[in-house]
């Protein structure tokens, strides 16, 4: 990889509609290679796929909360069944296994307030495997670099 890739995948991070035509321009290249080196990034998984950015909120999930939860046993029965439920379950965005404690970090995306206490009473709270679970609800985003 060199800093031509490095400028493709920069701008193509920016703004993946770019069309080839564009993208070949701004980088210095004429179409074809530029196309031969995002098909390379591509078939090397270094470029993984491309996606939309979506209002959350429009959506019925702008309010998001991020859990640190911790089970009652660590054996890999009882994991690997936490594990599936939760990420089997719409609103969890993200599901880390984490070293140390919490045990877990669960991204959580819901439409409200009211609707993050229905599902932590009703999903989270009603599980069996869960011993303690913290949530930390932000308040303003500073950085991202997910979608």
């Amino acid at each position: 990889m060199d800093s031509i890739d490095e400028h493709i995948l920069l701008l193509l991070q920016e703004n993946g509609r770019l069309t080839n035509q564009e993208l070949a321009a701004r980088v210095g290249l004429t179409p074809a290679p530029c196309l031969r080196r995002v098909r390379k990034l591509e078939d090397d998984g270094i470029i993984t796929g491309y996606s939309a950015i979506v209002d959350r909120t429009r959506l019925g999930k702008g309010f998001e909360v991020i859990i640190h939860a911790d089970l009652v046993a660590k054996n890999l029965a009882t994991t690997q069944a936490f594990e599936d439920r939760i990420a089997a379950m719409p609103e969890v965005a993200e599901l880390r296994r984490m070293f140390g404690i919490p045990d877990y970090f669960i991204r959580v995306r819901v439409a409200d307030l009211a609707a993050y206490e229905q599902w932590l009473t009703v999903q989270l709270m009603g599980d069996k495997a869960i011993a303690r679970v913290d949530s930390r609800i932000t308040m303003k985003l500073i950085k991202t670099d997910a979608p």
